[in-house]
């Protein structure tokens, strides 16, 4: 079954994200992902910039990251995400594929909101993700 993806974003692999083997650092799919959860709440309003000076933060609190195969220089890939409503959280799982549909990177990221500092339940943002979040 294919996962039900709402979001997509185009990439290409940058040359000082290589670490010495010539593949890139495990550590830029973290970026990769996180640029993708800014660039999806920014399609659907207020971007992380726009909430944070409101007081509102989505905060990450766990990530889980399955390394498949290997990105290297000048590679295009996409990354594609689905969002999921569990309790207070957000769980988004994010997959990187290169161009030829070969999947590089499964991940499962957590994450909460708070106001000032303080954990919410999320309805600052539910308005925005109701319409395309799977609620559990």
């Amino acid at each position: 079954m294919e996962a039900p993806y709402i979001y997509e974003l185009e990439f290409k692999v940058r040359d000082y994200e290589l670490d010495m083997e010539g593949i890139v650092n495990n550590a830029n799919y973290q970026h990769y992902l996180e640029h993708t959860r800014h660039e999806f709440m920014l399609s659907l309003g207020p971007g992380f910039g726009e909430l944070v000076s409101q007081g509102i933060a989505p905060v990450v609190t766990r990530v889980e990251i399955h390394y498949k195969n290997s990105l290297r220089s000048g590679d295009s890939f996409v990354s594609r995400l689905y969002v999921r409503r569990q309790g207070v959280r957000y769980v988004f799982y994010q997959d990187i594929f290169k161009s030829s549909g070969e999947c590089c990177v499964k991940a499962v990221v957590d994450t909460v909101f708070t106001r000032n500092g303080r954990p919410t339940r999320g309805e600052e943002f539910a308005p925005y993700y109701n319409k395309l979040v799977i609620q559990e």
